[in-house]
């Protein structure tokens, strides 16, 4: 008797993609540490290891990954834990990964992907778990983090743009995913 399994959207792993997976993660995590700009408007570039894992592996694997890297983040710098963010790094992850998985890179898909995320994760979820976690009125959050958004978005599409559109970057692929 054959048993047969929901896969629930999960491709089959080589060891390989397992051991890509880690060290995207690890690689994710690190990056997250490093911070450009004020105390205003930074920017980290784990945001590109996210975009890189959802065009290899997908909205599954790349939800999956970004909630196991949100929850290992949080135990690593001693933070407290808000499940609400899990959330935001699983939906931006997916996100990604419908717009860029199995798909040409194209302006469209990272500025469709991009526009989605800063509005519906980063400005209204991220600033409704900020005012659930710090008591602090919506309306007088959302000002400053739509600012926010509006100047690190286009930075984010053109920084996803060319790194997905690098050489370098569609060598590697092509040399993972030749025999896939």
């Amino acid at each position: 008797m054959i048993m047969k399994t929901a896969s629930l959207g999960f491709t089959k792993l080589r060891t390989v993609d397992i051991v890509m997976l880690g060290l995207l993660m690890a690689l994710g995590l690190i990056v997250a540490k490093f911070n450009v700009g004020t105390e205003f408007i930074r920017l980290n570039f784990a945001f590109v290891i996210t975009a890189i894992m959802a065009y290899w592996y997908g909205p599954t694997w790349a939800g999956t990954i970004a909630a196991i890297s949100d929850i290992l983040g949080t135990l690593i710098a001693g933070t407290t834990y808000f499940p609400g963010f899990t959330l935001s790094a699983v939906l931006g992850a997916v996100l990604y990964g419908i717009f860029l998985y199995d798909r040409k890179v194209s302006i469209k898909n990272v500025v469709v992907s991009q526009l989605i995320i800063a509005v519906f994760v980063n400005t209204v979820l991220n600033t409704l778990w900020l005012t659930v976690l710090y008591k602090t009125p919506f309306v007088s959050l959302l000002p400053l983090r739509l600012a926010k958004e509006l100047l690190v978005t286009p930075i984010q599409m053109i920084i996803i743009w060319i790194v997905l559109n690098l050489p370098q970057f569609k060598q590697i692929t092509n040399r993972l995913f030749l025999n896939r």
